[in-house]
């Protein structure tokens, strides 16, 4: 099977899980800008802000702004395959009347190897995340692959292909634990050799222990290297 009928068809399957929701069902939009800075061989640093916003809500087509997120992640390369991050990220949905504020502290540890120009990630996250009536504990683990969609390694002006499955553990003092799932699928451009852009869909099925969610998320980001 080639690249391309590859990510065809997991974006199929990633987009096919929302015809199973009858309930608890909404659409999103995150839009999203980063940039990455190494600052050493082995230290680099990422800074971001997000905008999530409503599509369909309440069986109801409408625009409505959810939240405003800023974050920042500083890595330390162990080596080639492996690095260290440590996290804080600021959530805003008190401007919006949506929620609660939120502050994140996030520690990650990250694992990586490429074979025939596929890079295989495996992702651990420990989070803390600081809501103003608790503190919830949050453990994740994630699987993605990426790859050029044009040969074995990536150029100017080439497309390529993301894809993930992510785990997520909640646990707080006031609530029963809560288990999420998501599935992720992207395409990519590399526009210039400092720039990328993306696009795709993300599945989330969130507290599927306790009481399901079914959300989907429509991506899209740009990612600048300074």
């Amino acid at each position: 099977m080639s690249y391309i009928k590859f990510a065809g068809l997991i974006i199929l399957i990633t987009s096919s899980f929302v015809l199973k929701a009858q309930n608890n069902f909404m659409t999103l939009g995150e839009t999203s800008f980063a940039l990455n800075h190494k600052v050493s061989k082995n230290y680099s640093l990422n800074f971001a802000t997000r905008s999530r916003y409503f599509i369909y809500n309440n069986q109801n087509l409408q625009y409505q702004q959810q939240q405003i997120d800023i974050f920042h992640f500083s890595t330390i390369a162990l080596n080639f395959n492996h690095d260290l991050s440590l996290g804080i990220y600021y959530r805003n949905r008190d401007l919006f009347n949506t929620g609660s504020d939120e502050v994140r502290i996030t520690q990650q540890f990250n694992y990586k190897k490429q074979k025939l120009g596929i890079r295989y990630g495996h992702r651990f996250r420990a989070e803390q995340r600081i809501f103003n009536t608790k503190t919830v504990f949050r453990q994740r683990y994630r699987f993605a692959v990426d790859f050029p969609l044009s040969g074995e390694k990536l150029d100017v002006g080439e497309p390529y292909f993301l894809s993930s499955l992510e785990a997520l553990l909640s646990l707080s003092k006031p609530d029963k634990p809560e288990i999420d799932q998501r599935s992720t699928a992207q395409i990519g451009y590399q526009l210039t050799e400092n720039l990328k852009l993306q696009i795709g869909l993300e599945y989330r099925l969130e507290a599927f222990n306790v009481k399901t969610k079914h959300n989907l998320f429509a991506l899209s980001s740009a990612i600048l290297k300074i």
